[in-house]
């Protein structure tokens, strides 16, 4: 019999003080949404850029079904062997084929419903990669023979590119996910073809911070207009991200919900 299929996805994770926080809370948000898959852009835990195999494997013995990554999984080498045996690590698909890993990955629950995760990233302000947008209808024609139920993690700079990804996939898979600029957005909707956007999931990580980096670092390189080392900031530190409830028949989106734990304060 069919039923709707819960799914969390979260946000970009920075820094190990993210990860922590991440785990701390995941059975916490596990239970709130009753949540059946879990999903994590995992691409900044190590100092910022990438992960290895050690953070991979406490995402999954916490019950991570799928780690997406980004451009960043590309500056810390411990990720290559990482990419290269774990087929559900993804690195963006549209990068030339002769890097290590995958783009896409066929998820099996434990009652053997299936969810596929594709990964593709923008052009705009980044990589003259392969385009995303045709890289990603050629994933889809193998993953939609397995699957009929798609999550998307678009990983881009520009707002227009990721919008425009959304109605180029509305209808074809169940939600373009928005990930790499760390500020969660306001615009969470069900296209009309039945496709869950938002531009960008969050950060889940420090918050007392300039995107997860310690303050008084970015804003040097901003006054000064050289190169400081980043460092991963450590106080006020929440998880981002999203919850979808997704129709198993159709493969389309019922609803989606942005939340990020703890609250942020509003008022003094």
């Amino acid at each position: 019999m069919a039923r709707d299929l819960s799914v969390l996805f979260i946000g970009d994770v920075v820094g190990h003080v993210g990860l922590r926080e991440v785990l701390r809370q995941l059975p916490i948000l596990k239970e709130r949404f009753a949540a059946e898959c879990i999903i994590v852009n995992g691409e900044n835990i190590v100092d910022g850029k990438g992960l290895s195999d050690v953070e991979a494997k406490l995402l999954f013995d916490a019950g991570v079904h799928c780690i997406t990554t980004g451009n960043h999984i590309w500056e810390n080498w411990k990720a290559r062997p990482l990419l290269a045996s774990t087929p559900n690590v993804l690195r963006p698909h549209n990068y030339p084929q002769e890097n290590p890993g995958r783009g896409w990955y066929v998820i099996t629950l434990p009652d053997q419903r299936t969810i596929g995760v594709l990964q593709v990233q923008g052009r705009v302000y980044m990589q003259a990669i392969d385009c995303p947008f045709k890289s990603a209808t050629a994933a889809l024609a193998k993953i939609k023979a397995q699957t009929n139920m798609v999550v998307v993690d678009f990983h881009a700079d520009a707002t227009a590119e990721k919008i425009a990804m959304g109605w180029y996939l509305d209808g074809a898979v169940s939600a373009v996910l928005g990930t790499h600029t760390h500020i969660q957005t306001a615009d969470a909707t069900i296209l009309p073809q039945g496709t869950a956007y938002i531009t960008d999931t969050g950060m889940s990580g420090p918050y007392d911070s300039v995107l997860g980096m310690k303050k008084d670092v970015a804003i040097k390189r901003f006054l000064l207009q050289t190169a400081h080392k980043y460092e991963v900031a450590e106080n006020d530190v929440r998880v981002s991200g999203v919850h979808l409830v997704i129709d198993e028949v159709s493969g389309m989106a019922r609803s989606i919900e942005p939340f990020m734990s703890p609250q942020p304060r509003k008022s003094i």
